[in-house]
This record gives C-alpha cells, structure tokens and sequence, in this order.
C-alpha cells in the first residue's frame, strides 16, 4: 500500500523535534560539568572529555552520514539517529564511571550526527525554493529555542531530579521524534551508487585529527610529541583521502561541489560565522563572571542571543525566499561584526542592559545570515547530493565552533599573560585581553560578509 503523503509543514515537525534535541542536550551537559567532577572524582581535565569526544565525533562523522543519506535515503538515516541518540541517551543516565560517561557520550555522537546531517536535506526534498527559506528559518528558530531553554532546563533537572535526569529527558522526546518520523516523513529513494568506505575512514581520522590538535594543542604545547603526532596524522589522512576520492568510481564527498559558487562560499562562510559566534559564547560568560554576575544572571543575559535568533530566523527565511542569500548574509555578517566591536568597547562600569543589546544584535545578525546561507547552499545542490550539501553545512558549523573556541582561548590565554608581564592590575589586564579577542571575533565575520557579497548574485533554484 502506498505511503500516505503529508503536508511538508507537519514533516518539517518531525524535523524540528530532532533538531532542538542536540542543542539542549549540549547545553545542559556543559552546565552540568562542575557536577561530573564531584560525582565521579575527578579532574576538570577529565571531565572536559565528556564534552570533546562528542564534538570529535559528531564533526568527523556527519560527511559519511550525508553520503549515506543520499544512498540509502534520509528518512531513514534520520530514524536511525533518533534511535541511536535515545537508546545511548537511557545508558548515559545509567553510567557508574567517568569513562561509561564518556563512552556512551561518543556513541550519543553517533545519534546525533546522523540526526544533523539530515535535517536539511529532508527539509529540501519536501519543501520548494520559493518556501525552502521559510521552512529553514523555523527549524533554526527550533535550534534557538533549544539553546534558550537548555540552561534553564538543565538548571532545574540538576537542582530537583540529579544529574542522570539530564540524559534520560532525550528518551521520551526521542521516541516521540521517532513515532512522528517514521509516521510523516516521506520515503526518499536513495541512488544506485556505492559507498566509498576507505575515503569516509580517511575523512574521519584526517578530520578527527585536525579538530585534536586544534582544540588540545594549547594544553599540550604546540610542540608537543601528542601535538606534532595529531598533525601529522591530520596531513597523512588528508593525503591519503583525496587520492582516494580522485580514484574510487563513487566518492564519499563529490569535489565537483565546489564548482557551484554557491556552495563554496556558503559553506566557508559558515565556517566563519561560527568562530565568530563560538568565540563570542565562549568568553562572554567569563566576562560575565569577571563582572561579578551570577550563574542566574550570566544565564538570562546570554539568553538574549538565542532569543533574538528565535525572533528573527523565520522573517530572514521569508525574505530569503523572496530576494535570495547574497545582501541578506553580507548584511548579516556585518551586523554581527558590529555586535562584537560594540562587545569590545564594554568596561567594568557596563550595566546589564549593555551587554544584553549587544548580545541581541548579535543575535539579529546571525539570524539574518545563517537562514538565507543555507537556504543557498541546499538551493544550489543537485537533488542527489542533498544529503552531502546539508551534512556539509553541519560539519562547517561544528569546525567553526572548535576552531573558535580554540582561537578565543589562546588569543585571551596569551594576552592576559602579556599585559600582567608588564605589571598591569588583573581587571585591567583582562578587560584588555578579552577585548582583543572580541576584535578578532569581529574580523572573522567581516571576512564573513567578504565570501557571502562574492557568491552568486542570483536567486538559487535546486538543480534537479
């Protein structure tokens, strides 16, 4: 019997509920980090691997899940990560060790990567160009929400339910997500190509082995026997994908894509737009702490990005569909830029007021751009390599948030060290250094602007 077809507005909330679980799941378990040391006895080193090794594996995996989606069909990929991320979710909860922790964390990431990566590409098979916008802009508008309420959320379960509730609340929505998926999202049928396994192990590692040294090579030393050694495994992994791909009949990423301007520019400027966006998060909580606010109040103050988000994302997906990505993603761009030299002209004296419209700007800013971006770079795909396109995005996004996280730390981390060399007091010393790195942030998103001005000057229609 044939599968009865859904309105693309009740399949876009099977998407929707898949994509608000990742990011109250990363918030609330970033919160709940001081926690884990005290319940397993041990060390904020440790610990922070509860957090990195789902970073690792979401980014190195979602090009192979994208691959496979576009073989096997995203329906069914996007079943599998609820499950996945259910299923491992119930085992978090039960973990009796920092390293169970761990373990089912990676596994969680398996869940999770196949969930991002197919998000967008089932809402670009459903959707047409002159709606793909809009319906872009409401699932980033879920994304947002999730971020807003995982804090709050995260706060409450930890106080009243413990720590394993954290994980155990991804159950229920899961299941749910699965019932749903299962039930109204079209089958799509896969095309009649082969799985390039060599090239998704050499992508993963060569990936795995860039994002390691990035975001630990400040703790070991850049000159580390473990730094030089993620390196080069990097460099050899790199090597040894593209030979494969330029070789093998069908490639796990297909390099014509980057003959499509679209697509080019859309994703690097993805990737710049979360270095901006992840060395504003990172570091605007220890200014918040610098300025004597409390965990409650940095709380409320940072929901005012998310918040802004919320509001906007749907009309910038609206005006996307009505005039294309290339002026809205440049003027995007550029108002994030301004949020964060405005973040840099803040001082000790700055009210709470002050920093929470800079925070919404920002918020406004990204909300303008990263709506018609993607609607961009999915518009400008081929329908068989829609899966490939939207886990392309993903992986943009999580490398823009290591590399940034990364380069906020160390910008800060050595400035502070430079200024307190020449004896200045410590607030003055970090005012400083932290305004440097907002400076910094704001150059990654005019460059941003720079590689959205430069793609197509033209509405993108999906080729099929």
């Amino acid at each position: 019997m044939a599968q009865k077809q859904y309105n693309k507005w009740i399949i876009l909330s099977a998407v929707v509920i898949g994509s608000i679980m990742g990011p109250i799941d990363g918030s609330v378990v970033n919160l709940a980090m001081p926690e884990f040391t005290k319940i397993f006895h041990t060390n904020i080193t440790t610990v922070s691997w509860v957090s990195m090794i789902y970073l690792l594996v979401v980014s190195s995996l979602m090009m192979t899940f994208g691959r496979l989606g576009d073989i096997l069909g995203y329906k069914k990929l996007y079943e599998y990560g609820l499950l996945t991320f259910s299923i491992s979710s119930l085992i978090l909860s039960l973990s009796a060790n920092i390293y169970m922790l761990i373990i089912m964390r990676a596994i969680q990431a398996v869940g999770a990567a196949m969930l991002m990566s197919m998000s967008s590409a089932i809402i670009t098979s459903v959707f047409p160009p002159n709606e793909r916008g809009k319906a872009l802009g409401i699932n980033a508008m879920a994304i947002s929400i999730g971020l807003a309420i995982g804090p709050t959320l995260g706060g409450f379960l930890l106080k009243y339910l413990g720590w394993p509730s954290i994980f155990y609340i991804n159950v229920p929505i899961g299941v749910i997500g699965y019932i749903w998926a299962h039930t109204v999202v079209p089958e799509n049928k896969g095309v009649p190509e082969k799985f390039d396994p060599y090239g998704s192990t050499y992508f993963f590692m060569f990936l795995a082995s860039l994002l390691l040294f990035i975001s630990e090579g400040g703790t070991w030393g850049w000159y580390s026997v473990p730094s030089i050694f993620s390196f080069a495994a990097f460099l050899v992994f790199l090597i040894l994908f593209i030979r494969t791909e330029n070789k093998v009949e069908f490639p796990m990423f297909d390099f014509s894509l980057f003959k499509i301007r679209s697509f080019t520019f859309g994703i690097t400027s993805t990737l710049l737009n979360f270095m901006a966006q992840y060395t504003m998060t990172f570091l605007t909580p220890f200014l918040l702490k610098h300025l004597g606010y409390s965990t409650e109040k940095a709380g409320i103050i940072m929901t005012s990005f998310p918040a802004m988000m919320f509001i906007v994302a749907p009309l910038s997906g609206i005006l996307a569909d009505m005039y294309g990505a290339q002026i809205l993603s440049t003027i995007g761009a550029l108002i994030s830029a301004l949020a964060l030299f405005l973040m840099a002209t803040l001082t000790e004296k700055s009210s709470m007021f002050d920093i929470m419209w800079r925070l919404a700007i920002f918020g406004i800013g990204n909300a303008i751009f990263q709506t018609p971006n993607n609607s961009a770079v999915m518009g400008s795909t081929p329908k068989n390599r829609l899966g490939i396109a939207s886990a392309s995005l993903a992986t943009m996004r999580n490398v823009g948030m290591v590399i940034g996280i990364a380069v906020a730390g160390a910008i800060f981390t050595n400035r502070l060290k430079a200024y307190q060399a020449f004896n200045l007091p410590y607030n003055i010393s970090f005012m400083r250094a932290i305004k440097e790195a907002y400076i910094v942030a704001g150059i990654f998103s005019v460059i941003c602007a720079f590689t959205s001005l430069v793609r197509d000057n033209i509405k993108i229609q999906r080729k099929d």
